[in-house]
């Protein structure tokens, strides 16, 4: 049986965009997670210590966990451990805390495989022009999250969106992941932020992906941890729906973008300044 609180977390989680509105006005959303499913254990000790943090602050929650790498810079780099392995611990996530799972997709072909495990899919950005991929992930009827490319303008996303919808299918959240500064460096632009809210779907940014350092010379993407809070402020001072952040237990031994991701015990008072942030605005 579920706990007041947390069944009040669960039922305010926007499925559909007719709901955005009731929640949004009070807090943000977050789709927080590791990078890649390393482990059973693992996976669940980061799902429960984000649940008992975002259902205190009434903050809705979505478990984000990659079944499967297939963007890795190296051929040698840990790509997962098995497809269907990974999905099955994404469901029991799911099935224990009653809270959406969300994981990435590369293939038309995954779209029906990893819908049947999770609630959310999400498209990478390197991959948010794929036509094929965008259309299969709209017909299995699953929230999409697409996020917007590195190379792309926000209001280039509209038609990535359109694609979504004109398969009919309008539960769409857009992601901006920061834009190709040189070679090696991202950075944010906030006017994406309203621009792609003007299209009448929730905007999430993700923090952590957003200070990246791709392709470094040793061929592991570098980070910048430190510039987490920094950047995940200023997202929630703009006014953006939902925050992505990936996070882990210990960083320096993720197998993988442990350069980028937040340390889990860093977590709850990080979202509590957050928290402040919205309740101010």
């Amino acid at each position: 049986m579920l706990s007041r609180k947390v069944q009040e977390s669960r039922d305010a989680y926007p499925y559909e965009p007719a709901r955005l509105s009731r929640i949004y006005m009070n807090n943000f959303f977050l789709l927080a997670g590791p990078c890649v499913i390393e482990n059973e254990d693992m996976a669940m000790h980061i799902a429960e210590h984000i649940t008992d943090v975002t259902v205190r602050l009434g903050i809705p929650y979505t478990f984000k966990g990659s079944y499967r790498k297939a963007n890795r810079s190296r051929l040698d780099s840990f790509t997962g451990i098995g497809d269907e392995k990974a999905l099955r611990i994404l469901r029991k996530i799911h099935e224990t805390f009653d809270i959406p799972v969300m994981t990435d997709i590369h293939s038309a072909e995954e779209a029906t495989f990893a819908a049947e495990y999770v609630d959310v899919l999400q498209i990478p950005a390197f991959l948010c022009r794929q036509t094929d991929l965008l259309v299969a992930a709209a017909k299995t009827g699953k929230t999409v999250n697409i996020k917007k490319g590195q190379f792309m303008s926000p209001g280039a996303m509209y038609y990535a969106a359109q694609k979504v919808v004109e398969s009919g299918n309008n539960q769409i959240i857009l992601t901006e992941r920061g834009t190709s500064f040189g070679y090696q460096d991202l950075i944010v632009d906030y006017r994406s932020i309203p621009e792609m809210q003007g299209f009448g779907f929730p905007v999430v940014l993700d923090v952590t992906h957003s200070l990246q350092r791709p392709n470094q010379e040793s061929g592991v993407t570098g980070g910048m941890p430190q510039l987490i809070e920094t950047m995940a402020k200023a997202g929630v001072a703009v006014g953006v729906d939902g925050l992505f952040l990936e996070t882990h237990p210990d960083p320096s031994n993720a197998k993988s973008d442990g350069s980028n991701m937040l340390r889990l015990d860093l977590l709850k008072p990080l979202l509590e300044k957050l928290f402040r942030i919205r309740q101010a605005l």
